[in-house]
């Protein structure tokens, strides 16, 4: 059992990686299935399954797969993020009761279907259940919104693999919202009194943290 419920309008810091630190991200198809995954099962409207879905159900110009529900209520609204070939990590504030529990369910349990199908593997792609943390103090909050965000920065990935990496830093610097709630976002930026302002602050978390890492200082245990 998970040690603590999901409360509406609060925000988690959640994350998960590959079973065996392996990577969940081999090619940029892979990336791409799983950016459309976030994007389409964020919704109370269930969509069944992507793979399933005909070219003649897919908008051009959104991206999106056509829904049967004219307004798309979601489950949960996304402030940062970042998809490391091996790992990703959110900030999200559930929106509706159940709403982050079934919206990782749907992602996790679905991207794996088609990650296993592709790549001619089975069994479990990620390890164990997705792990999570209340931001619940002002200390949290201040390192866990610019760790996220920019989080590929603290792992020494290979240059080979950068092409996988995802986040919300480039939506925040370009001002151009997708994945993240603009909402949320424009909440966030008013704090650190604007995109640059943040984007600094991000750069200096990091820093810090690589810093105390490298002189094997203790961490916060659940910047992972």
């Amino acid at each position: 059992m998970r040690k603590h419920s999901f409360v509406n309008n609060e925000y988690y810091h959640i994350y998960n990686r590959g079973v065996d630190k392996r990577d969940i991200f081999m090619n940029k198809k892979d990336i791409h299935r799983f950016i459309l995954s976030v994007k389409e099962f964020n919704t109370v409207c269930p969509v069944g399954s992507i793979r399933d879905v005909t070219r003649d159900k897919f908008d051009v110009k959104t991206k999106c797969l056509k829904r049967r529900c004219k307004k798309k209520e979601l489950l949960v609204s996304i402030v940062c993020y970042c998809f490391n070939p091996n790992h990703f990590h959110f900030i999200l504030k559930q929106e509706i009761e159940g709403g982050i529990s079934e919206f990782l369910k749907r992602l996790l349990g679905g991207y794996a279907k088609y990650f296993n199908t592709v790549h001619n593997r089975s069994g479990a792609l990620f390890q164990g259940r997705f792990k999570s943390h209340l931001v619940d103090n002002d200390q949290y909050f201040l390192k866990i919104f610019p760790y996220v965000n920019i989080n590929y920065l603290i792992h020494d990935i290979p240059r080979e693999k950068n092409y996988l990496v995802v986040a919300s830093d480039k939506e925040y610097e370009e001002m151009n919202f997708d994945l993240v709630s603009k909402k949320e976002a424009m909440n966030l930026l008013n704090f650190y009194g604007g995109n640059r302002n943040f984007k600094n602050e991000c750069i200096n978390v990091i820093s810090s943290i690589r810093e105390q890492r490298e002189k094997k200082e203790i961490v916060f245990s659940f910047l992972e």
